[in-house]
């Protein structure tokens, strides 16, 4: 169908979000529907929401605010615009948020948005709010388009999993996505060999507890992460797999033996920790120790020597020491991330740890500025000891200087290099040269 309505679609939040407002897009595009930067242009205004932060129901609040001026000026034009709120705000706060802004349509979860065209299809036939907020985890897969993105890209995100069984005690998750559900490892297929003819080169797995997906295999057997890895990589024209985010718990010997063994496994790996006190990882409901967590670094490494880790860390959770926050520090001074991602703990309603005593703010921004000072000095010695290296290279888009083209190395660091725009979609061979706190430049090289 020719597009004849446009729809704006903000995402907030996680790679899973960026997928969903994708395939969001595909969705609304039998219904008539092409998309548009501008909200003012839009006759369909979807915001994308993510629950994780601290007060995101509020920002939300605000962003629909703004929404609804551009709403009543197109209404004084002349023109009708609808407005649905999508993903886990939508799932955690429901017809609250109708009650709260009326300017909102549509409040759909992120596992009803399979049939978002036919919601709006509906609201605007009937002038209905509608609220939608059910677990048809597979319904919501199975009814995806079966065809290629309209968007061509070097680089692309899958979902292969969803949900979470884990309830760490801080985490909304398994309240707004559901208990963990994955996907049949033939449709996972089918879509990433469409991605590949779309010319996509790199494909990132997602999942809630990406390495518990156990999906069933056209074998009839369920199915490992690390033997949906070596299915993929069988796909012409993928040259690059990654996946994210994993739990310790669920880091099994195959998939391990993956980032030996496969050689498109790119050598980098997220693997929260989230504290270094085994106290407080208990409290948090993690289901592994400190210890643990290093004896699985140490069997990582020894498989893949020059694998990059990256983590999540979580200062400030209630009753956290200052001995307990010291031995987070010597955590991160033990393994050397090279890349992390630190918050202060913030209560999320209807989780266990929300109604626990909070620890004062100014500690918590104290302890967050110190952990990340670690980071960035462990961070800036890893992009350092990339000088002088050559590493291969996916080209994905122009850089703000003429001729320089922006790529990702094997360990997704950004990467600028001179280069011309035919070379975006390529894997090319780059000698670094120089780095700064968060990307990496170099010349492109014949192959050795």
């Amino acid at each position: 169908m020719t597009a004849n309505k446009k729809v704006h679609i903000k995402t907030f939040g996680c790679q899973m979000n960026v997928y969903d407002s994708e395939r969001i897009a595909e969705t609304l595009a039998p219904h008539g529907y092409g998309e548009t930067e501008r909200g003012e242009d839009a006759d369909l205004i979807v915001l994308n929401t993510c629950h994780i932060r601290e007060k995101a129901a509020e920002k939300v609040y605000s962003d629909l605010g703004r929404i609804r001026s551009i709403k009543a000026a197109r209404r004084e034009a002349g023109l009708e615009t609808i407005v649905a709120v999508a993903g886990c705000v939508a799932q955690a706060e429901g017809a609250e948020i109708t009650r709260r802004e009326s300017s909102v349509d549509l409040v759909v979860g992120p596992q009803s948005y399979h049939h978002i065209g036919d919601l709006i299809a509906r609201t605007r036939r009937t002038g209905e709010r509608l609220v939608e907020t059910e677990f048809p985890s597979a319904t919501k897969f199975a009814a995806l388009p079966g065809r290629p993105s309209t968007k061509a890209a070097a680089a692309a995100f899958l979902t292969v999993q969803e949900g979470c069984d884990k309830f760490c005690s801080f985490c909304v998750v398994p309240y707004t996505r559901g208990a963990e559900y994955s996907r049949p490892v033939a449709d996972i297929e089918a879509e990433a060999r469409r991605l590949a003819g779309n010319g996509v080169r790199e494909l990132t797995l997602l999942g809630q507890n990406v390495n518990a997906y156990h999906g069933a295999g056209p074998d009839g057997r369920d199915w490992s992460l690390a033997r949906l890895i070596s299915c993929l990589s069988k796909i012409d024209g993928l040259q690059r797999l990654r996946y994210t985010t994993s739990h310790p718990r669920d880091m099994s010997a195959d998939l391990i033996a993956a980032h030996r063994d496969e050689p498109k496994l790119m050598p980098f790996l997220h693997l929260p920790v989230q504290s270094g006190a085994d106290r407080v990882l208990a409290a948090m409901n993690r289901k592994h120790t400190c210890e643990e967590y290093m004896a699985l670094v140490a069997r990582i490494r020894e498989a893949r020597p020059d694998i990059a880790l990256s983590t999540d860390i979580i200062v400030g959770f209630p009753g956290e020491t200052e001995e307990e926050f010291g031995r987070t520090l010597a955590v991160l001074e033990r393994v050397r991330f090279a890349q992390a991602y630190s918050f202060k703990y913030s209560p999320r309603p209807g989780t266990p740890a929300a109604d626990k005593p909070q620890i004062p703010e100014a500690i918590k921004e104290e302890r967050l500025r110190c952990v990340q000072a670690v980071v960035a000095r462990h961070q800036a010695a890893f992009n350092e000891s990339c000088v002088g290296r050559r590493m291969q290279v996916l080209f994905e888009k122009p850089g703000r200087r003429a001729g320089q083209l922006i790529g990702r190395s094997p360990y997704l660091q950004s990467v600028h290099a001179q280069a011309t725009e035919s070379s975006i979609g390529s894997v090319l061979n780059v000698e670094i040269l120089a780095c700064g706190p968060n990307s990496l430049a170099g010349t492109l090289t014949v192959a050795a």
